[in-house]
């Protein structure tokens, strides 16, 4: 347990959290991080310094409250199907009970995304034997829309593989579209009743400018790279997203779930580190952001910490761009 938490500022530093998935559940605010490690393996564009190895649950009350750390509440070697690298993970409720939805490599190095479930939003969370079938790349980001549909939004380039599915099968070699092509875009698919299977095909998600033109591979200012996260607001979906080269959160939107969606602009500056992976989430009235930077390890791109700030809506729906270093 700490102090009660402050806007920009790291929730905890007694382990190193980031990607962090926010969600409103019995009152509180749970967030589910990925835990990263303090090692000295290699560093690189496959992502291999990022080999986190469990997740732990933290929540608040509301923002006067300390911060709680619920533990471990899975380890990689209570998955069957999983070899390495649990990543940025997800929660949602549905059937009265509580999904963790997270990548990991299976035995071929290739991720998967899998599904663990719990009665109680702070775990400790059971897997599945195996993984989603039909499951690829990273991120996985889950909405219950208001309708009791729930969708799934997943996908990451370089070391998420992404560009290694284009054709719909894995292809080790495959590269991304040439710069001048549209880019790739995240993945979207219903989720079951039972929240354990797709109900169909994932469909990968357009990404389109303001005249309706997709966005290119070579427009790194809003191309999405990693890291979707799907919020509702009037009557909105909202997607924002890792632009990964250019470390912005960017945000398009759309009247269907599935898109087509419109860019629209920035949420948050680049923070320190190369990483950058958020979610949004609405509690008491107010919207908040929750990000991570690495100000705890000053800049180590596998030290990170999560923190928080609120974000602002303009008349017309458009959200405020945050500088997170603003005083």
């Amino acid at each position: 347990m700490t102090k009660k938490v402050q806007p920009n500022v790291p929730l905890v530093s007694h382990i190193f959290t980031a990607d962090p998935s926010a969600h409103v559940y019995e009152g509180k605010i749970y967030i589910y991080p990925s835990h990263d490690l303090d090692h000295n393996g290699p560093t690189n564009d496959n992502g291999d310094q990022y080999a986190m190895e469990d997740y732990h649950v933290l929540s608040i009350d509301n923002f006067d409250s300390p911060v709680v750390d619920h533990g471990e509440v899975l380890h990689v070697k209570d998955i069957p199907w999983a070899k390495q690298q649990l990543w940025a993970p997800d929660a949602a409720f549905k059937n009265n009970t509580y999904y963790l939805y997270f990548p990991a490599r299976d035995k071929d190095d290739i991720f998967r995304i899998g599904v663990a479930t719990s009665s109680s939003p702070a775990g400790p969370f059971t897997p599945q034997e195996s993984y989603i079938p039909g499951s690829f790349s990273i991120d996985p980001a889950v909405l219950v829309d208001e309708d009791n549909k729930a969708y799934i939004y997943f996908g990451g380039l370089w070391g998420g593989q992404l560009e290694k599915w284009q054709t719909g099968e894995f292809l080790p070699d495959a590269e991304g579209p040439d710069l001048n092509a549209p880019a790739l875009g995240p993945r979207v698919a219903e989720l079951s009743d039972d929240m354990l299977t797709f109900k169909e095909t994932p469909k990968e998600i357009s990404i389109v400018d303001e005249e309706g033109n997709p966005i290119l591979a070579g427009d790194e200012e809003r191309r999405f790279f990693e890291g979707p996260w799907v919020h509702k607001y009037n009557d909105y979906y909202y997607l924002s997203y890792s632009t990964g080269t250019t470390h912005l959160i960017a945000y398009a939107i759309s009247k269907n779930p599935m898109g087509p969606f419109v860019h629209k602009g920035t949420i948050l500056t680049p923070v320190s580190g190369w990483t950058t992976h958020h979610s949004i989430v609405e509690f008491e009235g107010k919207w908040y952001l929750f990000y991570h930077d690495c100000e705890i390890s000053d800049g180590v791109n596998h030290k990170r910490n999560v923190k928080y700030t609120e974000i602002q809506y303009n008349e017309d729906g458009t959200i405020q761009t945050i500088d997170p270093y603003k005083k």
